[in-house]
């Protein structure tokens, strides 16, 4: 467990330093290295995978601690391969949280409030043709599919809307509001992830070069001085000298505070706006920080946090059982990949339409599909710091309607 982790922390700072030292590797990204070798850690059996029946219990009960898994153990029920797989389960949870809500502040710190009111209307305008675009697909796809063999697809359909409006949370929320079969949302939960892994491949790799073709670019006079540097191309490591390390510690420790702070509000609500409450008090303490220029002004605290979204990235991608393709249901799982991607497309179209710019349209999509944790991942590979703020936004909105929007239009389709 300890050498996973020094595995999940340590291999950023390679990335790091081979796409500053080798030109084929900035081309290539260095979010993109970091997915492809989490993909690769996590499909060569190195690293225990839950059996079917771990799946079942901590997709049923998210909650589920250690000491209730060994006690299945000792009943037989579970291995101690099992076990060990759900150690390993709980340290890429600890990682995946800690390291993106401590990115979120690092990187809103440089944010140019002043810069982002300029693109603030796009924004809402990008918020609700994704919204349309979302809601289209997912509604057509259910009378594409209906015949398919699914169970209960109308219930499908709602927790899809939940979770492609804001995330995780909201399809967990959905299910216990339609009273979804618990295998029917572990297959729709399951082929998310796996539809997710690619999606986000596509717009890390290659699409902004693709919508570029169709759409306009980012303001240049929003970007100019928000886009990031050749200087601060280097890895943030690499200049830490005395001057700079002080004030990137100051940041960090701000960054600690402000996580602190929202872990210990989100404590006053139930448990399901959590996660929500979460993200809305650090993306505003965030934006609040980052109009003090004391704050504003630290070097490297974009840099920084891109760092934590590298072991992110490295976390999320190991999770990627590929092996997850062997028994597929085709109809489920064409009706996920339809949502994500037919509503990428859909969302392009009206981006085409209403003009809206390639990085606003594809940070908005992220905050849906993805949820607005993977705002900053998407943000850091097309080097804009400034959507940042847009695609939090949007991911809170999502977060407060995704259950609304699940369940009524679900009620509509039965």
């Amino acid at each position: 467990m300890l050498l996973l982790a020094l595995f999940y922390v340590l291999t950023p700072l390679i990335i790091l330093y081979l796409t500053y030292r080798y030109r084929t590797a900035d081309r290539i990204g260095s979010v993109i290295i970091a997915y492809l070798i989490g993909l690769v850690l996590g499909n060569i059996g190195l690293i225990p995978s839950p059996g079917a029946l771990l799946n079942e219990v901590m997709l049923s009960q998210p909650n589920v601690s250690l000491p209730e898994i060994e006690a299945l153990q000792a009943g037989g029920e579970l291995t101690a391969r099992d076990v060990l797989a759900f150690r390993v389960y709980k340290l890429r949870d600890l990682l995946m949280s800690i390291t993106i809500l401590l990115a979120i502040p690092l990187m809103l710190f440089s944010t140019n409030i002043n810069q982002w009111k300029k693109v603030a209307g796009k924004t809402l305008v990008s918020l609700l043709i994704g919204l349309v675009a979302v809601v289209t697909v997912i509604i057509a796809g259910f009378y594409i599919f209906k015949d398919s063999g699914t169970k209960d697809l109308w219930k499908v359909a709602g927790m899809l809307i939940g979770v492609y409006t804001g995330g995780t949370p909201n399809l967990a929320s959905i299910k216990m509001a339609l009273d979804v079969d618990p295998e029917i949302y572990i297959l729709t939960h399951t082929y998310d992830l796996v539809v997710g892994v690619f999606y986000l491949a596509f717009l890390i790799s290659v699409g902004q070069k693709t919508f570029h073709k169709f759409l306009p670019k980012f303001p240049v006079m929003a970007r100019a001085d928000l886009q990031i540097e050749e200087k601060e191309k280097l890895p943030f490591f690499h200049s830490l000298r005395r001057e700079t390390l002080l004030p990137l510690l100051k940041a960090f420790g701000v960054a600690i505070i402000i996580f602190g702070a929202a872990v210990g509000i989100s404590s006053l609500f139930p448990k399901s706006a959590e996660m929500v409450v979460v993200i809305l008090t650090i993306t505003t303490l965030g934006i609040i920080a980052s109009l003090i220029p004391g704050i504003n002004r630290i070097d490297k605290t974009f840099n920084a946090g891109m760092y934590l979204i590298l072991i992110f990235s490295i976390v999320v991608a190991s999770m990627a059982d590929l092996h997850n393709f062997a028994g597929i249901t085709p109809g489920l799982f064409g009706y996920v990949t339809l949502a994500v991607f037919g509503s990428l497309f859909l969302h392009m179209l009206f981006s085409k339409i209403f003009k809206i710019d390639t990085d606003t349209t594809m940070i908005t999509s992220t905050a849906f599909i993805c949820s607005p944790a993977f705002v900053p991942v998407i943000a850091g590979a097309i080097g804009n710091r400034q959507v940042v703020v847009s695609g939090m936004t949007i991911g809170i909105i999502g977060y407060a309607i995704g259950n609304y929007l699940g369940v009524t239009i679900a009620y509509l389709l039965k």
